[in-house]
């Protein structure tokens, strides 16, 4: 089971004042060093944290992988291609929104994906849909030609009602078996915390968690290399079980 930190929120914490600190690209340094195995970062259109500047510059100094999320638009295909990431996830985006609200809406972009999957793809770029736990948005990932989906698991996470939280489980459980005997990797992120992410991460069809809201905020009272080598152990835990 691999861990991918989003480093996003270093971004938005030296936006909030317009210095230039935190610098997103030392907390890359420091993630890695304590054990996370990829890099993602979201670039998104109105650049509200990661800028174009850091995506260059992490790009060219990460030594695990970077996964960087886009919105599904011809501006990010080819800044993707110009930088070449070794992953691309194609995320909804909406101006509003706080942070990413639900999957995406592979079966209504068929035709918009397709296009844009094979760019990236001849450019050497692996790419994932950002998907909720769904047997169509699954199928539809497979015909657009991702080798990847990334599984929404923000409905489990911020479930409140146990019966609701179970539900959403097992279409997360059902859509990681279903991702898997089509052949595409099968990844998994959004809300997941030191409490919840357990139960996702003994998942075995999954092999990828991708977390960072509740790493950098645990970071503010322990530490960043802690924070990632505390997840790295709960996820290494739950693996072994």
């Amino acid at each position: 089971m691999e861990l991918g930190i989003n480093i996003d929120h270093v971004a938005t914490l030296r936006q909030v004042r317009g210095t230039d600190y935190p610098d997103p690209t030392t907390a890359v340094k420091i993630v890695e060093k304590a054990g996370a195995d990829l890099i993602t970062l979201h670039l998104r259109e109105d650049r509200r944290h990661i800028s174009d500047r850091d995506v260059e510059i992490i790009r060219a100094m990460v030594s695990t992988r970077m996964n960087l999320e886009m919105a599904a638009t011809d501006e990010m295909t080819q800044i993707a291609c110009a930088i070449k990431p070794h992953d691309v996830c194609i995320v909804p985006e909406r101006r509003e929104e706080l942070t990413t609200e639900g999957g995406l809406d592979v079966c209504g972009k068929l035709d918009l994906l397709r296009s844009m999957v094979d760019e990236l793809r001849n450019a050497g770029i692996r790419v994932s849909m950002f998907i909720d736990p769904d047997a169509s948005q699954i199928e539809a990932s497979k015909s657009c030609g991702a080798e990847a989906i990334e599984i929404h698991t923000g409905t489990y996470a911020d479930s409140t009602d146990d019966q609701c939280r179970e539900l959403e489980f097992s279409r997360i459980v059902d859509a990681a078996c279903f991702a898997h005997d089509l052949g595409l990797k099968v990844n998994a992120g959004h809300g997941l915390n030191y409490e919840n992410v357990s139960r996702v991460a003994n998942i075995s069809k999954i092999s990828e968690l991708n977390i960072g809201h509740s790493i950098i905020a645990e970071a503010v009272f322990v530490g960043l290399y802690e924070a990632v080598s505390r997840m790295k152990q709960v996820i290494v835990d739950a693996v072994s079980e």
